[in-house]
């Protein structure tokens, strides 16, 4: 087994610079590096709460569409980032307030979650408190196979 401690970080290949950078600024990210954007080598955002996004680029192709998510082929690859939010509501406040579409919702157990896409439309699923998603999942899947 790997002695994992956390993730560093996460690389998403956008296809406009200024526009990815922006809507992740709003998100409450900081722009700490550009390590050559042109030649395909990420821009390093941080946020506060100490998640690390590499925005690397420029998409070559399909810029705008979500391959993995979107079409009816499947491919193999990262689907979504989920993360934690301290409070469901004022989320989808801030989230309504900005002019991002709620592309999805749900509610399980008191946990609400939205899913928003970024300009290239990758998925970012807002997860709020309570029991973790692993956790729902798995009381879920234990309820069926009962």
């Amino acid at each position: 087994m790997l002695d994992i401690s956390n993730f560093d970080h996460i690389g998403i290949r956008i296809s406009d610079r200024n526009t990815s950078v922006a809507f992740y600024q709003l998100l409450g990210f900081k722009l700490v590096a550009d390590g050559g954007f042109n030649e395909g080598h990420p821009l390093v955002m941080l946020h506060p709460s100490g998640l690390n996004i590499n925005l690397l680029g420029p998409a070559t192709a399909k810029a705008g569409e979500n391959v993995l998510m979107d079409g009816p082929e499947k491919f193999p690859g990262i689907t979504h980032l989920a993360v934690k939010v301290r409070d469901a509501e004022s989320t989808k406040a801030f989230v309504t307030e900005n002019g991002i579409a709620i592309t999805g919702s749900r509610e399980f157990r008191g946990t609400k979650t939205i899913f928003i896409r970024d300009p290239d439309r990758n998925v970012l699923e807002l997860v709020g408190p309570g029991l973790s998603v692993a956790d729902l999942i798995a009381e879920h899947v234990h309820q069926i196979n009962e």
